[in-house]
C-alpha cells in the first residue's frame, strides 16, 4: 500500500485547522514556516540540496522565512498549505510512488504531529495496522543512523513482538513503543513520544540526554 497520498491529506488538514501562527515542536517554526518548509522541499532544488548538507541549511532557513512571511494571513496561509496539498510538480522524481513513499512517509508523520503535540491536550491517532507496520520497517531502517550519537546499545520493541536491535554495545537499553511512538522518539521528539525505557538507571539517564536524531 501506499501511505504517503492519505498522509499528506492529513498533515494538510491538521495545518489548515491550526492556522498560520500556531506551534510546532520544530524549534523556532510555527505552522506558516512548516508548511513553506513542506511546500520548498518539494518545489526548490536549491532548498532541497540546502537540507541535504548541514552546511547550507542557512540557505533553506532563509527561504522558508521569506516565503512564510509572504504567507502570514489565514488567506495567503490557506493557499500555501493548498499549494503542499496539491503535491510536487508533474516532472519531479517524487511522483514515483517509491521516491515519494521513501522521501515523504516519516516527514509526513512525524510533522502532522509537530502540529497536534505542540498544544496542551492531545492524544495519540489510532492508526491502521498497515500504516503502522510501514513505519515499524521505516524506524527499523534509519535507527542506526538516527541513534548514532547515542553511546548505548539501542534495541527498539513493539508492544506487539517485534524487536529490533538498531544499535550493539556493551551497555543497552530497550524503547518500548507503538511504531510511531519510535519514529518520534528517534526523530529527537523523545520528551512528547510515548515510549518506555527497560535499562540500567544510570544508562536510561544518559539517553534521554543523548543527541537523537538527524
Amino acid at each position: 500500500m501506499h501511505f504517503v497520498p492519505p498522509s499528506r491529506e492529513v498533515l494538510a488538514e491538521t495545518l489548515l485547522a491550526a492556522g498560520p501562527s500556531a506551534p510546532t515542536l520544530c524549534e523556532g517554526w510555527a505552522t506558516k514556516e512548516l508548511v513553506a518548509h513542506l511546500y520548498l522541499r518539494e518545489r526548490s532544488p536549491r532548498v532541497g540540496f540546502g537540507l541535504a548538507v548541514r552546511g547550507l541549511r542557512g540557505v533553506s532557513d532563509a527561504a522558508t522565512e521569506r516565503l512564510a512571511s509572504k504567507h502570514a494571513t489565514p488567506e495567503a496561509y490557506a493557499s500555501l498549505v493548498a499549494a503542499f496539498r496539491a503535491g510536487p510538480p508533474k516532472a519531479s522524481p517524487l511522483r514515483i510512488p517509491r521516491l515519494d513513499e521513501a522521501a515523504n512517509l516519516a516527514e509526513f508523520f512525524v510533522h502532522t504531529e509537530d502540529v497536534r503535540r505542540a498544544t496542551e491536550r492531545w492524544a495519540p491517532r489510532a492508526l491502521d495496522a498497515a500504516y503502522s507496520d510501514a513505519l515499524w520497517e521505516l524506524v527499523v531502517r534509519q535507527a542506526a543512523i538516527l541513534y548514532r550519537g547515542v553511546d548505548l546499545g539501542i534495541v527498539l520493541v513493539s508492544p506487539h513482538g517485534p524487536r529490533h536491535v538498531a544499535k550493539r554495545a556493551p551497555v543497552s537499553v530497550a524503547i518500548v513503543g507503538e511504531p510511531g511512538e519510535l519514529l518520534l522518539h528517534a526523530t529527537g521528539r523523545g520528551s512528547h513520544a510515548l515510549v518506555t525505557f527497560e535499562g540500567q538507571p544510570d544508562a536510561v539517564a544518559l539517553l534521554t540526554t543523548a543527541d537523537v536524531g538527524p
